[in-house]
């Protein structure tokens, strides 16, 4: 249970994450957006990225084997990078309709799935 746990919220943290750092290229398309200013762009993103870090701390506290949690901290930090990616490229594919997914980067990801298959093979 707090496998499971520990992996939706590190899903929900990245999907913040995600919005945090490449929603205001998206948001650009509303013109009330175009006419924020650099810093207000960045306190927008900090106030999102606010969120990521109420599901990101919980979740590594709550997975950690030294708190009682199934993961050691590699496991923690391989498995945040490539919930990271699988949040990006469902964003991408999303809300950046022009942006393709191609060959090398399916092949790119595959490895970094077997970079995890490596990470918790005991």
């Amino acid at each position: 249970m707090k496998a499971l746990s520990t992996i939706l919220l590190l899903v929900v943290s990245n999907t913040f994450m995600t919005l945090a750092w490449y929603g205001h290229l998206k948001f650009a398309e509303w013109k009330w957006f175009n006419k924020l200013g650099l810093v207000a762009i960045v306190l927008l993103s900090w106030g999102i990225a606010l969120f990521e870090y109420a599901f990101q701390v919980p979740a590594n506290k709550l997975g950690f084997k030294e708190n009682g949690g199934p993961f050691s901290l590699i496991q923690l930090k391989v498995l945040q990078e490539v919930i990271t990616l699988i949040v990006f490229v469902i964003f991408t594919v999303i809300f950046f309709k022009k942006e393709t997914f191609r060959l090398n980067h399916a092949i790119g990801f595959t490895f970094l799935i077997l970079a995890v298959y490596f990470i918790f093979k005991k």
